[in-house]
This record gives structure tokens, sequence and C-alpha cells, in this order.
């Protein structure tokens, strides 16, 4: 498979050697120091500035995204994470002095973060920019050169992406390449010295095997169904906005979207119908309610799963296959079984499902694969962070969704089959970082008993000492 190489701005190849390449330009130790860094740094924060208009056009032709979905998902929160590092980057930096043992004394210990090398960026198409340029931040906040592999599946970004990385960046040290799934595939044989994949489940396996053949240790973000619980002392008015907000953002294609609600029978109708009218709302400027879906594959597979429902469709249900269009559609009381409770839904569609008690809903979510959010709504927050404690997930968030992405001091990541690893912040430096032991002892004194033969007397004195 041949891909596009970018080092300007027209330049073609392999992706064979591309590891060869940034690893020689990091071998320089080009990378390194905290100056290089910062421009990068701000490279990524012009970008995001200067060519707003162009990266939400391309994020607008890909997904169908409006122009203020388009900032506020990719291009404002790529920027923020930017801005952050760069402020932080040298403090997180700095060696962190450590004690020693009297044994080990006369001596100093620290840790000090090492870049790995040559990072590898495996971006996503449901948020195109941000999940390519956001892990570039921690990599190179930590000094790496880096490899970005956007998404062929959002091709205006992606070949977007190429053009505008080597006129901001080091176009030696860091490098796109463009193009599909068998060039994803002969990145991860090169061997690189972490990869840090974004996406589905299934690909994220493909990518842990093919990192055992290089023993290449990998980040994965990954998805799973993010559940929501409504108690019954939540105002459900905030409830319900917020759910319908979230859920409605990318056509509900985003990793950490509500996939399902697990309400308490003694509010489900009036959530439920509050919920629906926050969505109706919502889309009463839009000639059309209905929903761009990234393409046909993807819109095949929810509408099969709105058509194999058993549950009741109170709103929406309706699609357009010429257009790729599915209405917002709610699904009330689908059964545990159903299509639409199998898979991660990945689409605007939300199942609610009543149940008897709080303990019955933790024991739902509990049966299932640990998920990558978590979402609680309570009007008492000790019962908010009780419940988070009594759920595993990757994130978690009391009476709100999602915003815990976008806090940079938090770390990003999942747990089980959500995925591993975690990134963001002073979190993604490092885990993009090498934390290297060092000891740093003089030449005296130098006791002659650690030395062999070991008489009796030396053996003593050490067992006391060691």
């Amino acid at each position: 498979m041949t891909a596009q190489l970018t080092t300007g701005d027209s330049q073609q190849g392999d992706s064979a050697g591309i590891l060869a390449d940034v690893r020689a330009v990091f071998n320089t130790g080009r990378t390194r120091p905290a100056e290089w860094r910062e421009r990068q740094l701000r490279g990524i924060e012009l970008m995001c500035s200067e060519r707003e208009a162009e990266i939400s056009a391309a994020i607008t032709e890909d997904l169908g995204r409006p122009s203020f979905e388009a900032w506020l998902g990719d291009i404002a929160s790529t920027k923020a994470e930017a801005t952050f590092a760069r402020k932080h980057f040298r403090a997180w930096a700095r060696p962190r002095k450590q004690r020693i043992p009297l044994a080990h004394m006369p001596g100093r210990a620290w840790v000090q973060y090492d870049p790995l090398g040559a990072v590898l960026v495996i971006g996503p198409w449901n948020y195109p920019f941000f999940l390519s340029m956001s892990p570039v931040v921690g990599a190179v906040a930590a000094g790496n050169a880096v490899v970005i592999k956007p998404s062929e599946l959002a091709p205006a970004t992606s070949a977007l992406i190429a053009r505008l990385v080597p006129r901001y960046l080091d176009p030696e040290a860091i490098r796109v390449v463009e193009g599909a799934a068998e060039v994803t595939q002969d990145l991860m044989s090169q061997g690189f010295d972490h990869a840090l994949f974004t996406g589905g489940t299934e690909v994220g396996r493909k990518i842990m095997a093919a990192a055992a053949a290089t023993l290449t240790p990998v980040t994965l973000e990954l998805g799973g169904k993010s559940p929501v619980l409504v108690l019954p002392d939540a105002d459900l008015d905030v409830t319900a906005r917020r759910i319908a907000w979230i859920k409605l953002l990318n056509s509900g294609q985003t990793c950490i979207a509500p996939d399902f609600v697990l309400a308490d029978r003694s509010i489900v109708g009036p959530l439920t119908d509050k919920i629906v009218a926050a969505i109706a709302r919502f889309r009463a400027d839009q000639q059309d309610p209905s929903l761009r879906i990234v393409n046909e594959r993807q819109f095949d597979r929810l509408v099969s799963l709105i058509a194999g429902t058993a549950g009741t469709v109170v709103t929406g249900g309706g699609s357009d296959r010429a257009t790729l269009r599915i209405e917002p559609t709610v699904v009330l009381g689908p059964g545990p079984d159903d299509p639409v409770m199998s898979e991660e839904i990945f689409g605007p569609i939300l199942p609610i499902i009543p149940v008897g008690s709080t303990d019955e809903a933790v024991e739902f979510v509990n049966a299932r694969p640990r998920p990558l959010a978590l979402y609680v709504f309570t009007g008492d927050q000790r019962t908010g962070r009780e419940l988070v404690d009594r759920m595993p997930s990757g994130g978690a968030v009391i009476n709100h969704l999602a915003m815990h992405c976008l806090v940079p001091t938090l770390p990003f990541g999942g747990v089980g089959a959500s995925g591993m690893g975690a990134y963001h912040g002073q979190w993604g430096f490092e885990a993009l970082s090498h934390r290297r032991a060092v000891l740093s002892k003089p030449a005296k004194p130098d006791p002659g008993l650690l030395y062999p033969p070991y008489t009796g007397r030396a053996m003593r004195i050490l067992r006391k000492l060691l």
C-alpha cells in the first residue's frame, strides 16, 4: 500500500522506513531541549488559531458537523491542551529527588523523565483533528519525535493535517502518513517506541496484537457502552438537557457519549418526556432534524439497531440512506439482550431502561464490560461518590456528561475492554516519557567488606546493613 508522506507541501513515498527517519532525527538530540518542545506547542496553538476556518470546513465536509461543534470538539480543545502543556511541561520534566536508605549512603537518587524516542499516533475519524493532535501535544511536551496517522475515514481532515503539520511543526521530527488499514499495519510492524491508538475495541485488539510482535508499548483509548444512572432525587430538567446535548454532539459519534440510561421507575416517564422535549428544542432551528452519519457502513448498522429493537421508539426512528441521515431516536424499555444493548451504539440512538432500584442499576452496569465513562445524576453528592466507587469505569462524572475529557488536570483513558493507559495534560506527558531511575555515588568510601571473599564477620555486618 502506498501512502502519502508529508515533510513539505507535497512529498510522496512509502510508509516503510518512516520510523528510521524520525528516529534518526531524535537521535541527534534535536527534540530534547525545552526550546524545541515549546516551539512545537506554540505551533499547535498557532495552527488552531490561524487555520480554524479550514479545520472547521474539513470536519464539516467529513462529518457534517456544524462549525460551532467543530470548534468546541476539535479546535478549541486541541488549542487548550497545547496551551496547558506549554505552560507546565518544564515543571513536569523536572527531576524528582528521592530519599535513599542508610545502607546506600553516601549518594543521591532521582527520577528523571526521558523522552521515549519515536511515538506513533493513530487517530480516529469521529474527532479527526483533536484525537490526532491532542496525543501529539503530550508526545512533543515529553521531547519525542512523532508520526501521525490520521483516519482515512475523515479524508478532508486527514489531508489538511498532512498539509498543515509541516508548516507549523518541525517537518523532519513530526511526520504525517496518510493511508488505510494496510498503512497502519505497516507502521505497527516497524516497532515504534510507543503507539497511541484511539478507536473501536475490535481494531484496538488488532493494534495490541501487532504491538506484541515488536514489544511496542501501547495506549489504547477505546469505547464501550457508557451508562447514565438517574436517581429519583436528580434535577430532571437539568439531567434531560445535559443528556440530550451530549448525546446529539457529533451525531452521537463520541466515545464517551451516553450509551444508555438507567432510570428509576418512579421517574422514567417524566425523564423520557423531558429528554424528548430537549431534543426537539435543540433541533428546532434545523429544517431537517436528522443527523449526518459518517458512512454507509455505520448508517446501515445504526438503522438495523433501530429496526431490531423490542423497545418502544418514543421519538425519531426515521432515516434517509441517500443522505446518510438518522433522526435522533429514543428507545424506551429495550431488553438487556436487545440488539441496541449488545454493542456500542456510536450514533444518535438513546435507550432508556427502567430499573426498580439503584442496586439493580449497579448490578446491570457491573454485569457488563467496564465502560469508558460512567455518569450519575443525583441530588446528593455523597451518594454520587458512593455509586462511582461501586462501578468501575475509565472516568466518571457526577451530574454531567463527558466534561472530564476537557479537564487537563485529569487523566483520560479506559479500563478493561474500554482501553489501557491514560493521557491529557501531565498524564500524557508521563505516558510518553520514560521514568528513569538514577543513582549517583562517590568513589569514596569504598569498604572492602562489600567484595569477596566474604568472611563471617563481613557477612554479619552486611546482613545488618542490607
